[in-house]
């Protein structure tokens, strides 16, 4: 069976390491390429899935070697494969596909929702969510739960333990964000800010300082005809920003725009970030308490119209909570051949789909480097609106003890490998990891 599948990962910009970076974004489907056999993962046991769901359920440590000799005979790896690919979910309505929610409406039309119409039965649902949502930010809190997503039809959310992604607080990242979100926020009282908005304007500040007397030309004989052009980013201190202009003497012949020019300047570009990368929220602290109140009590979480009406949005862990159920994604290998120069080759794949969390893409990835003896290469495919989630956090700190992470989140349900690498600073920025390549159990990745 000829499936074309790619033999080589394109070149890839990375120097080879012996990890790779974390990568927050929820991961849809996997496709793993080796040229050794994936038969180890097939037809488990019953007595390895049950071993693996107990694993799981006790967050055994598994350590493999660099290398097995038989992958297929080894039970070991094959319960921890088992482990790796469990999730936990809420809520669970098996007919229903309950991510990506995200524009989801066609794959949900025509299912039965008996809620959508039933008052009554809607606040039943939501009531049991609120008690799930909450037990999971007690998990988060009390650090024995690392990070968990929030996914509803318009945004998702990402809640990250203390000491996970270079932060010393719990943080919450919220994308895509729209104006009307954003001061439904603010009118709750939720400090929150918007790094990637913050970053650009810094870049531009610092453009702006080094090319000052281009600038300075280019306004001189633009003159009043600026209204044209492109209208730039409007910064929150719009009358100081001319005051550099009085300082040279030339203010009166640059026209000043007047405050409602600057209201209308700002709420242009606040409405033009909407639903893009840029409108990514950061809340820290007690504030994601806040969040956490505003979100169970905001009438815009749950759609009130089309095939999502009514269903409370889905709660994706790597650890059991209240309410939740466990979930394994789905795994299957293929073998095929694909066309090298004139020639066919073996290769073998390792297909995992479902919601991948960060957790058990480092998991698997370091179970295939024992299987599959250091070589493998990978195609990540990715929910596109939990990309911006590997944006760098402002003022995160990157020389957090590792010692004491390790010692705080000691419970969290994670392997001190993975926890290392999930306790770095974000490093993606708005993208994700795409292709990633092990040679000789060195990594390289492109995004």
């Amino acid at each position: 069976k000829d499936l074309h599948l790619p033999v080589a990962v394109p070149e890839v910009p990375s120097s080879p390491r012996c990890e790779f970076p974390a990568d927050w974004s929820i991961k849809t489907r996997l496709l793993f390429m080796s040229s050794q056999p994936f038969t180890w993962a097939e037809h488990l046991k019953a007595h390895e899935e049950a071993q693996g769901f107990a694993q799981h359920c006790r967050a055994t440590e598994t350590n493999l070697p660099q290398s097995i000799q038989e992958p297929k005979l080894s039970t070991e790896l094959r319960c921890a494969f088992q482990q790796s690919l469990v999730y936990w979910l809420h809520p669970s309505l098996p007919w229903l596909q309950l991510f990506p929610r995200i524009g989801a409406d066609r794959k949900i039309v025509g299912k039965a929702s008996p809620w959508s119409q039933d008052e009554a039965l809607q606040q039943v649902l939501m009531s049991d969510w609120s008690v799930s949502f909450t037990s999971l930010y007690n998990l988060l809190k009390a650090k024995l739960c690392p990070y968990f997503y929030v996914c509803t039809y318009q945004f998702t959310v990402l809640f990250r333990a203390a000491g996970l992604a270079g932060s010393d607080v719990i943080t919450a990242v919220i994308s895509p964000t729209t104006r009307g979100l954003r001061e439904a926020m603010r009118n709750e009282g939720i400090e929150f800010s918007l790094p990637l908005v913050e970053e650009s304007r810094a870049r531009k500040q610092k453009n702006s300082e080094v090319n000052l007397e281009t600038e300075v030309a280019n306004t001189l004989e633009a003159g009043n005809s600026m209204e044209d052009g492109e209208e730039p980013a409007p910064s929150d201190d719009d009358d100081e920003s001319f005051s550099w202009l009085e300082e040279m003497g030339v203010q009166d012949k640059v026209k000043k725009p007047d405050a409602i020019s600057i209201k209308l300047r700002k709420e242009k570009h606040e409405v033009q970030m909407d639903h893009r990368p840029e409108s990514l929220a950061l809340v820290k602290g007690t504030n994601t308490f806040t969040l956490l109140n505003f979100l169970i009590n905001c009438k815009s979480l749950v759609a009130v119209a089309g095939p999502q009406a009514g269903l409370p949005p889905t709660l994706l862990s790597p650890v059991a909570f209240r309410g939740g159920t466990m979930q394994t994604l789905k795994a299957r290998s293929i073998n095929a051949k694909a066309r090298v120069h004139l020639a066919y080759k073996d290769i073998f794949s390792l297909e995992i789909v479902g919601p991948v969390m960060p957790h058990s893409l480092h998991s698997l990835t370091t179970l295939l480097r024992a299987a599959q003896r250091g070589a493998f290469s990978a195609v990540f495919y990715a929910h596109e609106p939990t990309a911006v989630f590997n944006a760098h956090l402002d003022d995160a700190s990157p020389a957090l003890n590792k010692e004491t992470i390790h010692k705080d989140l000691s419970a969290c349900g994670l392997h001190p490998k993975t926890l290392d690498q999930l306790s770095q600073c974000p490093t993606l920025g708005k993208s994700c990891i795409r292709l990633l390549e092990m040679k000789d159990y060195a990594y390289t990745w492109k995004s």
